[in-house]
C-alpha cells in the first residue's frame, strides 16, 4: 500500500498494464487519492480484480481488456474511459513485457512483441490522448520505464533494455512536444523493485535493500500531482541508489 498521497479527487486516471505488480500499485494509488482509475491489462481477469479492490474500498473504477500494441484497442479504450467518467486527466504507461536472453539467439517475433508493447503501446496511448488532453485543457502523462533503459543495462535482455530507452526518448521528445498544450510528460525509471515474493539475496545499490511497488506508486502520485507542475521531460530513478554504484 503507497504510503504517500495527495488529492486527485475529480480526477480520472488510464492506468495501462494495471493488472499486476507495479501497474496494479499504481492504479490503487491514485484511486486511493480520489482519482477515478480506468484500469487496463491485456488479461481481461487481472483487470476486473484491480477494479473490483478500488470498487471494494469506495473508489470508482472501470477494468478494460486491450492489447495497447493495437491501434484501435487503444481507441476503444480511451473513449470507453472518456464514457465511464468524461475527461481523462491523468495517464501511467505502464504495460510492459519482458523476456530475458542473449542477444544472437533473441527471436525475432520476441523483438517485435516487446518493442510493440513497451514503446509503440505507450506512443499509441500518448498521442492518442494527448490529442484529447490537448483539447481538453491539459493533463499529465507518466511511463513507467527502468534503470535498464537508462544508465544500467542489464546482463541480457537487449528488447527490453532498447525499448526501455526507447520510452526514455519518447518521454522526453513528448515532453518537448507537449509542453505548449498544457500536457507534462515524465518518466519514472524502476530498478531492484521486488514484485511479489521478496528476493532472499540482497541487491546492489546504496540503500542495500528491495524496493516495492508501492515505491514506485509514490513516486507517480507526486509526478501526477500539482506538486510537480514545474516538472517535465525527466527520467527519475526509483532504485535504492543503484545507479551510484
Amino acid at each position: 500500500m503507497s504510503a504517500f498521497h495527495v488529492d486527485l479527487s475529480r480526477q480520472t486516471a488510464l492506468v495501462t498494464g494495471a493488472g499486476a505488480d507495479v501497474g496494479q500499485a499504481i492504479a490503487l494509488a491514485l484511486a486511493a487519492s480520489g482519482a477515478a482509475v480506468i484500469a487496463n491489462d491485456v488479461n481481461p481477469d487481472r483487470a476486473d480484480r484491480v477494479a473490483e479492490q478500488i470498487t471494494a474500498a469506495g473508489g470508482r473504477a472501470l477494468a478494460w481488456q486491450a492489447d495497447v500494441s493495437n491501434r484501435f484497442q487503444v481507441g476503444s479504450l480511451i473513449e470507453a474511459g472518456r464514457d465511464a467518467f468524461g475527461r481523462i486527466h491523468i495517464l501511467v504507461n505502464a504495460a510492459g513485457v519482458m523476456k530475458p536472453g542473449p542477444l544472437p539467439a533473441l527471436d525475432e517475433w520476441d523483438w517485435r512483441r516487446i518493442l510493440d508493447v513497451n514503446l509503440t503501446g505507450a506512443f499509441f496511448c500518448s498521442q492518442l490522448l494527448g490529442r484529447v488532453m490537448a483539447d481538453e485543457g491539459g493533463g499529465v502523462i507518466v511511463n513507467i520505464a527502468s534503470t535498464a533503459g537508462h544508465p544500467n543495462p542489464l546482463p541480457d535482455g537487449v528488447a527490453y533494455v532498447a525499448s526501455k530507452a526507447g520510452l526514455i526518448g519518447l518521454t522526453r521528445q513528448s515532453a518537448r512536444e507537449l509542453a505548449p498544450l498544457g500536457i507534462r510528460v515524465n518518466a519514472v525509471c524502476p530498478g531492484n523493485i521486488a514484485e511479489g515474493d521478496t528476493p532472499t539475496n540482497q541487491p546492489v545499490n546504496a540503500q542495500g535493500c528491495w524496493g516495492t511497488p508501492a515505491a514506485v506508486a509514490d513516486v507517480v502520485l507526486f509526478l501526477c500531482s500539482d506538486a510537480a507542475r514545474f516538472i517535465t521531460g525527466q527520467a527519475i530513478n526509483v532504485d535504492g541508489g543503484e545507479s551510484m554504484v
